[in-house]
């Protein structure tokens, strides 16, 4: 079998599509798989290091307000199915997958128009603009929600909830396997572990360095590593610096963290985005979040997706407008001081988390 896989921009669409890659080989070890990108997104990163070969073409969204670089996208949008279709001929598939992003759009779509069969999947609560634009030429839409189709106009038979796709391990390691393997010692009591998103959250990244100061710095028994993003780093640590925050033997910076399911198990508290990739995850450990959705994505799906979270008492959420390093401060002090809470917020997570997202796709 051979299967080409497109999805980027973020993490939250290449992880899934990875999640399905290394399923797919797990089950048929011959199978042939090669990945769709764009040469500005994550997926330049994470793709390499998971084994799989690249092909790229060039592709940009649309702004919503006037701009100069729509003229660019417009004529990326006519021209880049074209190169989709050199690259579907040279590479041969028998199936096209999408998992979103921009770069989704001309590879699924060259390939529905050359008869080869295409599936496509959604990971949040409202469907982004490459699926909805696909709807009615791919085969198949797999879902994260069921709730997503009600944005969808596309046959209703083509439509599957499986769950999101997420990389093996989260659900595999205790907390004390997981602190031996990332060599934490025994000395620190909690773990807090924070990002901002695989591209950076300026306000996010405000925030937690101000918590790091006001907060873990002070707290010699606190263990707490962020990820600024890739956008964010620079400035990120030239603040880190200020604040003297690198002489903390306690705090770690960096730019993105590659063994998530190790320290999501290894930590007591998680402070993240609500992208759907990152709320799946957070689920299959079952670590207690604080998720701070942003407010700057397609029809606010984030906000949706921590909400499903939130009205389960999976998850606490502070909206981006009141992100401050005192709110994080206020909640994290309540969840690290609260056993009970944090065992039922486990509860929660675990009850809503889809392990084998990637085997019911493969199954299907």
């Amino acid at each position: 079998m051979r299967v080409l896989i497109t999805g980027g921009g973020t993490g939250g669409h290449v992880n899934p599509a990875l999640a399905i890659a290394n399923t797919i080989k797990q089950n048929d070890p011959d199978a042939v798989i090669a990945y769709v990108g764009t040469k500005r997104g994550i997926e330049n990163k994470l793709v390499p290091k998971a084994g799989y070969p690249m092909y790229y073409v060039d592709v940009k969204g649309i702004k919503r307000s006037l701009s100069p670089s729509n003229i660019k996208a417009a004529y990326l949008a006519l021209t880049s199915p074209i190169k989709a279709k050199k690259i579907i001929r040279e590479f041969k598939p028998d199936i096209v997958v999408g998992t979103g992003g921009y770069v989704s759009w001309p590879v699924v779509k060259a390939a529905s128009q050359m008869g080869i069969p295409t599936a496509l999947h959604e990971s949040n609560a409202i469907a982004g603009v490459a699926v909805k634009m696909l709807q009615k030429s791919v085969d198949r839409i797999y879902l994260n929600f069921e709730k997503t189709g009600e944005s969808l106009s596309c046959d209703r038979a083509k439509l599957m909830k499986v769950g999101n796709p997420i990389l093996g391990g989260f659900s595999s390691m205790t907390r004390e396997e997981a602190r031996k393997k990332l060599g934490i010692p025994d000395k620190y009591k909690y773990v807090i572990l924070s990002y901002a998103g695989s591209m950076g959250a300026e306000k996010v990244n405000d925030a937690v360095l101000c918590l790091m100061r006001e907060f873990t710095a002070k707290h010699p028994e606190v263990y707490h590593i962020h990820a600024t993003g890739s956008i964010e780093l620079e400035l990120c640590t030239s603040q880190f610096k200020e604040m003297g925050l690198d002489k903390c033997e306690n705090i770690e910076l960096c730019e993105y963290i590659y063994d998530m399911p190790t320290w999501m198990a290894a930590a007591d508290l998680i402070i993240g985005r609500a992208g759907a990739s990152t709320l799946n995850e957070i689920a299959a450990s079952g670590t207690p979040c604080i998720i701070v959705p942003s407010p700057n994505v397609t029809d606010n799906h984030q906000e949706k997706n921590a909400r499903v979270l939130a009205d389960r008492g999976a998850a606490q959420i502070i909206h981006e407008a009141d992100c401050t390093g005192q709110a994080l401060f206020r909640e994290a002090q309540v969840l690290l001081n609260d056993p009970a809470r944090c065992r039922a917020m486990r509860r929660a997570l675990l009850n809503l988390a889809v392990v084998d997202s990637a085997e019911r796709i493969y199954g299907a």
